[in-house]
C-alpha cells in the first residue's frame, strides 16, 4: 500500500507517528511524509486522487494539517480517522454539544470569548476548568476556583478564539486515559495536571466494565477508529472530559504494531468510521482487559526515536 502521513514539526521525532511510519515501511509499504508547517506544498501533486490508499494525520489542534487532510477527503481519498470526525472532536464546543445530545456523561459546558465573561455565572458554579475550545495536550487548561480569580486565569490562555468552561469534577487527582485501537481498549492512569501536588506514576491499569462500555460508545458517537478518551471517576460515576484523535497510545502493549495494523485495515476497507457503520465492534465490556495478545506480521522492526533524529527508510519517501 501507499500511505501519506501529515506530520507537524512538533511530532517530527515523536514515537507516534515516527515508529508507526518505520513499522509500515519495514513491512514493505510505501510511506510519504508531508510536513505542512515546514514545506512548500504543490497541492495539485501532494493531494492527488488515487495517489495514496489513505492519509493519516498527526498534528496539533488548530495546526495546518487538518485542512490538508480535509482537502484529501474532498477528492475522495481515505483518511484515518475520518476527517469530519477529527474536526468534530477538535472543536471542543461541538464535541460537548454532540456528547450531550447523544446522552454521554459530559460536564455542563459554557463558551466565552474572554474568561472574565464567566463572572456572569453564580459563585456556586465554581470551581471551573477553563481551556481553549481548540486546544490539545493539556495546553492552556486552568482551574479557576472562584470568580475573583478569573483575571489571573487569563495568563496562558490564547488571546483569540473561543474558550470553554466546565464545572470541576471532584476526583482523586488521577486521570484515566482510555485508548481505542484496532477494536480494542486499553487504560492508563496518570497524575492530573490540575493537581500538581499529586504524584502518580503513569501505568497501565485494568479497565472497569462501566468505563469500557462508555468509551466504546464514545468512539461510535464521535465516529473515531483510533482515539483516546479522558475519563474522570467522579462522585456520580465516570465523566468524559476530553476526546482525542490519534493520541500517544502510551503504555498500550505493542502500540506501534497495533496502530500500524489498524492503519492498514482502515486503508484497506476505505476508512469507514465506527460512527457511520459498525465495522468490527469493540469487545464487550466484560471481555476487556489491560492486555490482549496481538498477532504481528513479520518482519517486526520496532524503532525508537529517543533523542535520535528519525530517517525515513529507503522504501519510504517525503513529499513536499
Amino acid at each position: 500500500m501507499r500511505l501519506c502521513f501529515v506530520v507537524e514539526e512538533q511530532y517530527r521525532f515523536d514515537g507516534m507517528p515516527v515508529e508507526v511510519i518505520g513499522q509500515l515501511a519495514g513491512w514493505g509499504h510505501r510511506v510519504d511524509v508531508v510536513r505542512p508547517g515546514a514545506s512548500l506544498l504543490r497541492l495539485s501533486e501532494a493531494v492527488r486522487a488515487g495517489g495514496h490508499d489513505a492519509w493519516v494525520l498527526k498534528t496539533v489542534s488548530g495546526g495546518p494539517g487538518l485542512a490538508l487532510l480535509e482537502a484529501a477527503a474532498a477528492v475522495g481519498l481515505t483518511t484515518v480517522n475520518d476527517a469530519r470526525s477529527i474536526r468534530g472532536v477538535r472543536d471542543k464546543m461541538a464535541a460537548a454539544v454532540v456528547g450531550h445530545s447523544r446522552g454521554l456523561p459530559v460536564p455542563e459546558t459554557y463558551a466565552v470569548a474572554r474568561p472574565e465573561l464567566l463572572a456572569e455565572l453564580p459563585a456556586a458554579a465554581f470551581p471551573l476548568v477553563v481551556k481553549p475550545a481548540e486546544g490539545s495536550s493539556g495546553r492552556g487548561v486552568r482551574l479557576v476556583r472562584s470568580p475573583d480569580r478569573l483575571a489571573a486565569a487569563s495568563a496562558g490562555l490564547p488571546g483569540e478564539g473561543m474558550l470553554i468552561a466546565q464545572p470541576y469534577i471532584p476526583n482523586s487527582g488521577v486521570d484515566l486515559k482510555v485508548y481505542g485501537v484496532g477494536g480494542e481498549l486499553f487504560a492508563t492512569e496518570r497524575s492530573s495536571p490540575l493537581h500538581p501536588g499529586k504524584s502518580q506514576r503513569e501505568r497501565s491499569v485494568p479497565l472497569p466494565a462501566e468505563v469500557a462500555g462508555l468509551v466504546a460508545e464514545a468512539g461510535e458517537v464521535y465516529g473515531l477508529d483510533l482515539f483516546g478518551v479522558d475519563v474522570l471517576l467522579g462522585p456520580d460515576g465516570p465523566v468524559i472530559v476530553d476526546v482525542n484523535d490519534f493520541p500517544s497510545f502510551r503504555r498500550v502493549p505493542d502500540a506501534t504494531a497495533r496502530v500500524a495494523r489498524a492503519v492498514l485495515e482502515l486503508a484497506r476497507t476505505g476508512g469507514t468510521a465506527r460512527g457511520a457503520a459498525a465495522a468490527g465492534p469493540f469487545p464487550r465490556p466484560e471481555a476487556v482487559s489491560e492486555s490482549v495478545p496481538v498477532a504481528v506480521p513479520e518482519p517486526v522492526s520496532l524503532l525508537t526515536s529517543a533523542g535520535v533524529p528519525f530517517r525515513i527508510p529507503a522504501t519510504a519517501g517525503e513529499a513536499g
